[in-house]
């Protein structure tokens, strides 16, 4: 992407706790501050074209169309490719942060004869927001008798959803 184009569409969190998410967002999961407005409790972050704008709730000028509960964002999980998701999932295991799905390699199907790989996790951040960091294994033909997608691991039940440690 060329540097004066800003992406079509950006995500704004509302987060209960700026320098925890912080920490995390950048800190364990290997964002870069793009700007930031103190003053707001607001912050521009950005990992390769991901990009995210996190902002405190009760400051700055927060649109809330509803009660907030924990965990926020219940219904969505935002899906961000990075080059080596395994190394974010061994840095958040370092800082103590369960993972929601632990790593796995997916393949699924977008063509007839073709699939997509992906290597795969998801974590909740601090507030509970899903996060499904993934890195593109490329595309490879299909087996005829295969359908649908499958996954190269066992399956997983996610772990029940806990507060992150401060």
């Amino acid at each position: 992407m060329p540097a004066n184009l800003e992406p079509g569409l950006v995500r704004e969190l509302l987060v209960s706790d700026l320098e925890l998410s912080m920490k995390f967002w950048v800190g364990l999961c290997g964002f870069t501050v793009a700007y930031e407005r103190a003053e707001e409790r607001f912050a521009y972050i950005t990992s390769g074209s991901a990009h995210l704008m996190l902002e405190e709730i009760g400051a700055g000028r927060n649109w809330i169309s509803g009660p907030l509960e924990r965990p926020l964002g219940r219904g969505i999980n935002l899906q961000i490719a990075v080059a080596d998701c395994a190394s974010i999932a061994a840095a958040l295991d370092a800082g103590g942060i369960p993972l929601f799905m632990r790593l796995e390699t997916k393949w699924y199907r977008i063509a007839g004869d073709e699939e997509t790989g992906v290597e795969q996790f998801v974590v909740a951040d601090p507030d509970g927001y899903l996060l499904r960091f993934q890195s593109s294994l490329g595309h490879r033909a299909t087996a005829p008798e295969e359908l649908g997608c499958r996954a190269t691991t066992s399956a997983v039940k996610p772990a029940e959803f806990s507060n992150h440690p401060a």
